[in-house]
């Protein structure tokens, strides 16, 4: 087992090849990619979206509560229904999450809160491997806009995320409190309530890349398919992940709606090849989702209690190595 991991290069240079194994030796792997972004990309999406920043005004603490459901009617107006299948993957709500070398993909769900893969935030220890540690908010940036170049880089004040989930499996979801809130991206709305059932169609999204595709880094709608196994904490099915997709959404086709995160697929070179693909429900843990919205609202987090992990009924998929 390996972690499907492409080269370091300049971000404006194609992939020329990800060091995954062939089809005949597929693989479980946490779908993030090493990245080097350049000072270039820093300088031009910072000069364009300046004035499209907001600012985080101090709100008096109250205790968090869990929603019944998670659709922002407190900060946006959400949508009567889906429009297009424009709207349904290819909005700015759906981001790129870089920490240091390593980019993932992530979910606006509120504008001061991203949803992505608790792994994508885990510290590594000198050998490479996940550790319980997060990495230091001040590290992580996301990057809004699907095309080439993004129009806008925030940081991360904060990591809400449960004990387990580090190296993915059961609890691989954390939410992101960014450092100010943004201007002019409507947050996706998350389904909090009602699990996801066998037979719900679900399309991945997320900015990953194989490597048989010599294009630059984009947003890209995955082919995915109807749910095949529900778990406790997890939902399997059929679906095409590269390397990067990890932390971003499983929509539901119908509504458009969050309900699941990428967190580890069987992949090969080809971004059409469908293999069997571990996501976390976002239902399961209505807790971490409650507590980042407290922590956006003036909470001190060292004043909130861990999330605990309850002892998983079912199996984890099998774990991903470093090379």
């Amino acid at each position: 087992m390996v972690l499907c991991d492409s080269p370091r290069r300049p971000w404006w240079r194609p992939l020329q090849s990800v060091r995954c194994a062939p089809r005949q030796n597929t693989i479980w792997a946490r779908a993030s990619r090493r990245v080097s972004v350049g000072p270039t990309r820093h300088l031009l999406s910072s000069l364009a979206v300046l004035a499209l920043m907001g600012c985080n005004v101090a709100q008096r603490p109250r205790p968090p509560q869990e929603p019944a459901s998670f659709q922002m009617d407190d900060w946006v107006e959400s949508p009567p229904g889906v429009a297009s299948h424009m709207s349904l993957y290819d909005d700015d709500s759906i981001v790129r999450v870089v920490t240091g070398s390593l980019a993932c993909s992530g979910t606006v769900v509120h504008p001061q809160l991203v949803l992505t893969a608790h792994h994508c935030v885990s510290a590594r220890d000198p050998r490479g491997r996940f550790t319980r540690e997060h990495v230091e908010p001040s590290e992580i940036q996301v990057e809004l806009g699907g095309d080439f170049l993004p129009w806008m880089e925030v940081g991360v004040s904060q990591i809400v995320a449960p004990t387990c989930g580090y190296s993915a499996g059961v609890g691989d979801l954390a939410v992101l409190v960014l450092d100010r809130p943004l201007k002019g991206v409507r947050p996706r709305s998350v389904r909090l309530e009602g699990q996801p059932r066998a037979g719900q169609s679900v399309r991945p999204v997320g900015f990953g890349q194989c490597g048989s595709v010599d294009i630059a880094i984009r947003r890209e709608a995955r082919p995915g398919g109807r749910i095949l196994a529900v778990r406790d904490s997890r939902f399997q099915l059929d679906a095409s992940i590269c390397p990067g997709d990890s932390g971003g959404p499983a929509l539901d086709e119908s509504t458009g709606e969050v309900v699941g995160v990428i967190s580890a697929s069987e992949m090969d070179r080809s971004p059409n090849t469908r293999g069997r693909t571990e996501f976390t429900r976002v239902d399961s843990w209505a807790s971490v989702f409650a507590m980042a919205r407290a922590v956006v609202e003036g909470v001190d987090p060292e004043e909130l209690p861990p999330l605990e992990c309850e002892a998983p009924d079912d199996e984890a998929p099998p774990a991903a190595q470093d090379e």
